[in-house]
């Protein structure tokens, strides 16, 4: 067997394999034996048709189809083991010549990873303040929870809770229909649509009051066209706010002495939020920073395909979907799609083999210990479904999961401490399989 080698661009190889006639011939007899089984001759009992009877029977192409796909495989298999190939996926397959085989395999191999100088990749950190309009935001927030709702015979009015029949319809079809909807027309909020609430305020209880508005863009096939409304109101309560002072502080969750207190609580709660989001923020910054700094990044194609695949998955299962019932209730296309999430995917692939390449040069490793640790964290804190999920993730899949995860968790904090550290002199680099790595 003759097997040249040609390396591309993207961590792909394509291998050129020419099988000798032996090899071929000996295939073509192995097809005859599986096909002598399967087949009636008339004239011979099943299994007993001689080779030449066979093949004048079904023709000469159909058993070298049959020994073909007995052979590639077998030859692919050699020749990437000869040549010291590691695939990350199959191969795609382009046959050249059937007798004897001829046949090219672009085989995905694993990605490139260049770090350079990762040592040296900063992100600045972003202070977190809470200012007073947020806590008197969250105060207000509680007001309205902790409000009075109160029937009352009069027009819609803003600030008001409605219970009301709705429908509209776009060019003839109906596109929303609702009986007994209950919203709140609070000021500054969108209901259903842009200018649905202004549409509705003035309008008195058992007389229908219908309107029109321009659906807004984005919401594919109905952007930008006409939706005629019609709202029966059969309800309306005034919301009645309690007063800002310590009686209503008292009166919040568990309670608290003062208003000043409840204050600092929600100011608290503000910060802590807040501070969560920095330090997603200011990790989300360093790996930016990570793959800017890197100086090469390879990777086959068959990865971003990937990454779409679980992009779709997730924005399917998001919504409580299939990915066809979410294609149908998009009304979109599978190919279009693709094209969209692909920056996305191609964005994901790189910050995710720059970590890996990152793990590698820093020598992080998950060791056996604290992956059944993790385990036992949250299996601990799953309640009443701690028993199934325990099983869940003690398995094989399960646990590669969740060393997965630990992986990436300690390798961004690990890159935390590097962009946060001052100018450190620089280190002497040596060659990796991912790259450079730093002493």
């Amino acid at each position: 067997m003759k097997v040249s080698t040609q390396r591309l661009p993207e961590s792909q190889v394509v291998l050129e394999i020419e099988v000798e006639p032996e090899q071929m011939e000996r295939s073509l007899d192995r097809a005859y034996r599986r096909l002598v089984q399967r087949v009636d001759v008339p004239g011979f009992r099943k299994g007993k048709t001689p080779r030449h009877m066979l093949e004048r029977h079904l023709g000469r192409d159909r058993l070298v189809r049959e020994a073909i796909e007995l052979l590639i495989p077998e030859a692919y298999d050699k020749a990437i083991d000869d040549e010291n190939i590691d695939p990350i996926d199959q191969p795609v397959i382009e046959l050249v010549k059937d007798e004897p085989l001829s046949f090219k395999a672009t085989v995905p191999v694993r990605p490139t990873v260049e770090l350079g100088d990762y040592q040296s990749v900063r992100a600045v950190r972003e202070p977190v303040t809470v200012e007073t309009k947020e806590v008197d935001a969250a105060i207000e927030e509680l007001r309205h929870r902790y409000a009075v709702h109160e029937p009352v015979e009069r027009p819609v009015q803003s600030g008001d809770i409605v219970r009301a029949d709705v429908r509209g319809v776009v060019e003839g079809r109906e596109v929303y229909a609702e009986e007994d909807a209950e919203f709140h027309l609070r000021e500054g909020a969108t209901v259903l649509l842009p200018g649905f609430a202004e549409g509705v305020i003035g309008a008195p209880k058992g007389v229908a009051r219908e309107f029109e508005l321009t659906m807004p863009s984005g919401s594919q096939p109905l952007s930008d066209k006409t939706a005629n409304f019609s709202v029966t109101v059969k309800e309306v309560k005034q919301e009645r706010l309690p007063e800002t002072n310590d009686d209503f502080a008292r009166e919040v969750g568990e309670g608290f002495p003062t208003l000043l207190a409840l204050r600092d609580q929600l100011g608290n709660n503000i910060k802590e939020r807040l501070e969560a989001q920095a330090e997603e923020d200011y990790r989300d910054k360093a790996v930016t920073a990570l793959v800017e700094r890197t100086q090469k990044i390879e990777f086959p194609p068959v990865l971003v395909e990937r990454e779409i695949d679980r992009l779709l998955k997730d924005q399917a299962r998001s919504v409580g979907q299939d990915v066809e019932r979410y294609l149908q209730m998009m009304r979109r296309t599978l190919e279009d799609l693709r094209e969209e999430l692909r920056p996305a995917a191609v964005e994901r692939v790189r910050r995710s083999l720059a970590l890996t390449g990152l793990a590698e040069a820093e020598g992080i490793v998950v060791e056996p210990a604290e992956v059944t640790a993790e385990i036992e964290r949250i299996v601990a804190a799953s309640g009443g479904q701690a028993q199934q999920i325990g099983r869940l993730l003690s398995s094989p899949e399960g646990r590669d999961s969740i060393e997965r995860s630990l992986l990436t968790r300690k390798t961004l904090d690990r890159l935390v401490e590097i962009a946060a550290q001052e100018a450190t002199p620089k280190r002497r680099k040596r060659s990796t399989s991912a790259g450079t790595k730093e002493e």
